[in-house]
C-alpha cells in the first residue's frame, strides 16, 4: 500500500516507520529539513525496548509532485489541520482514503468537507513516539490499539484492508462501528494526561508518581465523561480509572505527552481541542466543566510565558 504521513514529526514519525517495517511503501512529510534530511540518508530508526531497527522510507518537506496514494494519513497538530488539508491536495487521487489519526474532535468535518465524505475514514491511535533526534524516534506501539472506522459505521473492505496492513506492521487496528464513541475515548486518554504533563513540564513516570495529580486527572476525565453522557455518545468505559491507567500502558517511564513536547519546543499546544473541546461540548450539554476549564486557563499560561521571554 502506498501511504503518506502529513505531519510525520514523533507520532508519524513512528506511525510510518512502522508501515514501512511491514512492507508498506511509505512517505513522510515533514517541514523539519533536518529530519527529512536525516531519514533520506540514513533511514528512520525506530527505537523498540529490545534496540534500534532502521528502516528505508521517502522524506519530504512538501507533499507536491509525490502523486496519488492509495491512503492519505493527518498527523499534524490541530492547529494546523486546513495547512495539512491543502498539502495533501497533490496526493489525493480518485481512489485515495484520507484519515485523522489527531487529537482532539472535528477534524474528520473538515476532511470531509475537502475531500467528500467517500474518501474520508475517522480513527484514534494510542500509540505514541518522541522525536529523539533527526531521523530517530522513540517508538511507543508496544501493547497500544489503533481504531478506525467509516464515518457512518459501516464496515467496508477498504476500512478492512487499512487495518489489516496496519495489524500486519505491528500496529494493532481494529475496524469500529461506533468511530464517534471512539473518538470520545481517545479524548479521555488525552484529558487524562495532556494539560497535567504540559503544565508540570514532568514525564509519564513523574507525572503517575503524584497521587494529587492523579485526583485532578481523574476528576477531569469525570467531567468529559458526564458530558459525553449528556450528549448520548457510547463510550467504551464510563470509569476515569480505566482512562488513567489506559494512557500511560506500554509506554517507558522517560516517555513525554504530546502537549509536553509541544511545550519544549516552544510550540502551542493542542489543548483547545482536548480539555478545551470538552469545555466548549459541556457548554453545549448543560455540563459544569470547572477542571477542564482551569487546564486550558493554565496550559494557556504556559503558552504565554514561552512567548514572552
Amino acid at each position: 500500500m502506498r501511504i503518506c504521513i502529513i505531519g510525520a514529526g514523533s507520532l508519524g514519525s513512528t506511525i510510518g516507520g512502522m508501515l514501512a517495517l511491514g512492507g508498506s511503501d511509505v512517505w513522510l512529510v515533514n517541514r523539519r529539513q533536518d529530519h527529512v534530511d536525516a531519514v533520506n540518508a540514513r533511514g528512520l530508526t525506530l527505537r523498540f525496548a529490545d534496540g534500534d531497527r532502521s528502516v528505508a522510507v521517502h522524506a519530504a518537506t512538501t507533499a507536491a509532485g509525490l502523486g496519488p496514494m492509495d491512503l492519505v494519513v493527518i498527523l499534524v497538530k490541530s492547529l494546523a489541520t486546513g495547512a495539512a488539508i491543502i498539502a495533501a491536495r497533490d496526493v489525493v487521487g480518485p481512489d485515495t482514503a484520507v484519515i485523522s489519526l489527531q487529537n482532539g474532535l472535528g477534524q474528520e468535518d473538515l476532511i470531509a468537507e475537502a475531500f467528500g465524505a467517500e474518501r474520508t475514514l475517522a480513527g484514534k491511535t494510542y500509540v505514541g513516539g518522541v522525536l529523539l533526534a533527526p531521523g530517530l524516534v522513540l517508538n511507543g506501539a508496544a501493547g497500544k490499539e489503533t481504531i478506525i472506522g467509516e464515518l457512518d459505521g459501516t464496515v467496508t473492505d477498504r476500512v478492512e484492508r487499512i487495518a489489516e496492513v496496519f495489524t500486519h506492521a505491528g500496529l494493532a487496528t481494529r475496524v469500529s462501528t461506533n468511530i464517534r464513541g471512539t473518538m470520545w475515548d481517545k479524548l479521555l486518554v488525552n484529558v487524562a494526561t495532556g494539560a497535567l504533563s504540559a503544565i508540570t513540564r514532568l514525564t509519564y513516570g513523574e507525572l503517575y508518581a503524584v497521587p494529587e495529580l492523579k485526583a485532578c486527572a481523574l476528576a477531569a476525565v469525570d467531567e468529559a465523561i458526564a458530558v459525553a453522557t449528556a450528549l448520548g455518545v457510547e463510550l467504551s468505559s464510563t470509569h476515569a480509572e480505566d482512562a488513567w491507567v489506559l494512557a500511560a500502558a506500554g509506554l517507558p517511564a522517560d516517555f513525554k505527552a504530546s502537549m509536553l513536547q509541544s511545550i519544549e519546543r516552544g510550540s502551542l499546544t493542542e489543548v483547545d481541542f482536548i480539555n478545551g473541546a470538552v469545555v466548549r461540548a459541556g457548554e453545549h450539554a448543560g455540563v459544569p466543566t470547572p477542571v477542564n476549564r482551569t487546564l486550558v486557563a493554565c496550559v494557556k499560561g504556559v503558552e504565554a510565558s514561552l512567548t514572552s521571554r
